[in-house]
């Protein structure tokens, strides 16, 4: 029986004979386009399952250096003084009229004791101490619960503690939650919540650049489509990870934010290449085919990219740094799985459909076969004047990029969550009736044999206020606890000098801790560890390049210029949130810093961004390079067949990244506009300015390669067939 009814696209049975092993793959998932929508249905549901719970089930801690005294100081302090630890839970009782002995504000501290007590995460509940944890005039005092769970569980203590606690003020008593778990439990909650409602924002922002990118409903709903599943699928994955290891909640934050914006560019260089190739081609399943052996080959080479460049903060000891790289990494997993599987079979299925309800300036787009006219002419101007462009581009990015040499990091302040917030309303509270240093302790474990000499050596360094009475331990480890209060606010970098001193003049058995030099401690390692990740990255991004553009002089240029748009973005950030411009109509107070994990964490997701448009502007003019031999014409080429991917994928992103300078919290606010400042930079002085100008005036040695680097590199090009 004959089938003259069948569609002229439906796809051939076989897969071979249609390039290369991503070719083949392109045409396998056209071949089985119901196996493969069930299989991602499947793992969406299963994953999906788990995802509503992510936040509350990921650790919300773990901002610490594994191995650092002050995690020492805290585990002894968990162990030997009923958890009187750093991750301990301070309340804070006061009343204006009221002293401590009234016995109301007796009633009230008695019903925090019940609350607290009756929790198993709590070990010993220590009322107000005179002299140590009661104000000079008797009407504010700290009630300390002591942590008998990691510091993950004592900050989710503090979540469901929290409003039963703060419930009992009342009657001119207030109650406030205090110290690092309900810090991090406080900060959690608002950056959750401004978290979510920058992703709200963003993705209509993204569906209306998507449809004025695409001209089309269809092709533009593909890739968020494309990407939900793929953020679902990770966030699934990440709670059933967190049962093996703790994962911090900032994990989901970040994966959220970046793998929207990478997987939008993923799904948006292969739409168009498809569609490219459907001009070409009647047959939907060689169109798909050709579009994996060339845009495919681009995607999957920079999500590598962007995974080694995440890879190299693994090597820094914080569990908290690790698992939001660990996060965005299983996120890009994800997201490029879906794009290389899922996405080219939808693409077969819907064949010419993909131009569906393509809006009427689309028209003569959709039919231009030799790239954008507008970047076209953009290439060939750059052909004619390259000199003065690069130099222009390098002048404005080495003028932005100089600040940076001034640029300080530090820990968050308490100035990161919302005024409002119990935590802060605590800290201030204390700073004001104890001094401006008591939320900041500094906590000294000491044998018992060298306890005078530590007091003694503690009360003349230089910024230490006062130092408390030793508290013997409650069992028979002979050690002590006296804490340490400096005369300045926990985030002043002077208490760094503090800190330091502190530990040099106590006797050898000494160990200092508390909650401020875990801080310090942490930005010491990120600190150590920072010129070894932008090592790693740089050697491997070039590595990569290299692997992928068989060329080492467009390789090196790759890498330097990706270098040079991150250095100008951090010179940028430190104008803007170290020295306070722009902050009246951003809407934040500077803290005079940049948080201490963005230079290690931010540099590599920037790198990342920075190496993606570089894989995609050089990936296609090494395709064009390899039909013509001509180097001059294959940046002209190159340059009118991505100038408008990248320019549509740099809006996504940037829309994307700036919605987040709408948070109120400041961490997620420094990301978004970093990140968005970034992308900026790269895409229009990198990607279409310096990069094509110096490939110009590189001319063919740009593309020059030894033929022992030849024969050692595997052969991969970019022109399908």
């Amino acid at each position: 029986m004959t089938t003259t009814g069948q569609r002229q696209d439906s796809p051939p049975p076989s897969t071979e004979s249609v390039g290369g092993p991503l070719a083949r793959l392109g045409a396998a998932m056209a071949d089985n386009v119901k196996w493969v929508i069930t299989a991602w249905l499947v793992l969406v549901v299963a994953l999906g399952a788990a995802a509503p719970s992510v936040f509350s089930s990921l650790a919300g801690a773990g901002w610490q250096a594994d191995g650092s005294e002050s995690v020492q100081v805290r585990e002894l302090a968990q162990e030997h003084f009923g958890g009187n630890a750093s991750s301990a839970i301070q309340v804070v009782v006061h009343s204006d009229d009221k002293p401590l002995d009234d016995p109301a504000v007796q009633q009230v501290l008695g019903d925090a004791t019940a609350v607290l007590k009756g929790d198993a995460r709590i070990g010993e509940v220590i009322p107000p101490q005179p002299g140590m944890t009661v104000s000079p005039d008797g009407h504010t005092g700290i009630l300390v619960a002591g942590a008998n769970a990691n510091t993950d569980d004592m900050v989710r203590a503090v979540d469901d503690l929290g409003g039963e606690l703060t419930a009992l003020s009342g009657d001119g008593i207030d109650v406030y939650p205090t110290g690092a778990s309900a810090l991090w439990s406080d900060f959690n909650k608002a950056n959750h919540d401004a978290m979510i409602k920058a992703e709200m924002m963003s993705w209509p922002v993204t569906l209306g650049i998507m449809v004025l990118a695409f001209g089309s409903l269809v092709a533009a709903g593909l890739p968020l489509l494309l990407t939900l599943a793929g953020l679902v699928a990770s966030a699934g994955g990440l709670v059933l990870l967190n049962e093996i290891t703790p994962i911090s909640v900032w994990a989901m934050n970040f994966a959220m934010m970046f793998a929207l914006a990478l997987g939008i560019d993923y799904a948006l260089f292969l739409v168009v290449r498809f569609r490219d190739a459907l001009r070409k081609t009647a047959n939907a399943r060689l169109a798909v085919a050709e579009t994996m052996d060339t845009a495919g080959k681009a995607v999957l080479l920079s999500g590598l990219t962007v995974l080694v460049s995440l890879s190299a903060v693994l090597l820094v000891p914080a569990p908290a740094v690790r698992t939001m790289a660990v996060g965005i990494m299983l996120a890009v997993v994800f997201v490029l799985a879906a794009t290389l599987t899922l996405l080219p079979a939808v693409l077969a299925k819907l064949g010419r459909k993909v131009n569906a309800g393509s809006l009427p300036y689309a028209k003569k787009q959709q039919n231009e076969t030799d790239g954008s006219p507008l970047f076209t002419r953009w290439g060939r101007l750059l052909d004619r004047h390259p000199l003065p462009f690069a130099v222009g581009a390098v002048a404005i990015l080495i003028g932005l990029a100089i600040p940076v040499l001034g640029l300080k990091v530090a820990m968050p302040s308490i100035q990161v969550v919302p005024e409002n917030a119990a935590v802060r309303q605590g800290y201030e509270l204390v700073q004001e009736q104890m001094g401006i240093g008591a939320p900041g302790a500094l906590q000294i474990v000491v044998p018992e044999a060298d306890a005078p000499a530590a007091a003694e050596a503690a009360a003349t360094v230089d910024g230490v206020a006062a130092v408390t009475p030793a508290m013997p331990a409650s069992d028979s480890s002979g050690l002590v606890m006296m804490q340490a209060l400096p005369t300045v606010d926990p985030s002043d970098p002077a208490l760094g000098g503090t800190l330091d001193t502190l530990r040099g003049e106590l006797p050898d058995s000494a160990l200092v801790g508390g909650a401020p030099a875990e801080n310090l401690d942490l930005q010491t390692a990120l600190n150590d560890y920072l010129p070894i990740v932008i090592g790693v990255i740089l050697v491997l991004g070039f590595l990569l390049l290299l692997v992928a553009l068989q060329a080492p002089l467009v390789s090196l240029i790759g890498t330097v210029v990706s270098l040079l748009s991150t250095a100008a973005a951090f010179g940028a950030s430190k104008l803007i949130f170290q020295d306070g411009h722009l902050s009246d109509l951003l809407g934040f107070t500077p803290q005079g810093f940049l948080d201490g994990w963005g230079p290690v964490f931010f540099f590599a997701m920037i790198f990342a961004i920075a190496m993606d448009y570089t894989v995609f502007l050089l990936s296609t003019v090494k395709e064009q390079y390899e039909k013509t031999g001509d180097a001059r014409g294959a940046q002209i080429g190159g340059m009118a067949h991505s100038g408008r991917i990248i320019f549509a994928a740099a809006a996504v992103m940037v829309g994307v990244f700036f919605s987040f300078a709408l948070a109120e919290p400041l961490p997620p606010k420094e990301m978004g506009i970093l990140l968005g400042i970034a992308v900026l930079l790269d895409a229009v002085l990198i990607r279409l300015v310096l990069l094509p100008a110096l490939l110009r005036l590189t001319g063919n040695a740009a593309w020059w390669s030894p033929t022992w680097l030849r024969k050692a590199l595997p052969n991969i090009t970019f022109s399908h067939g």
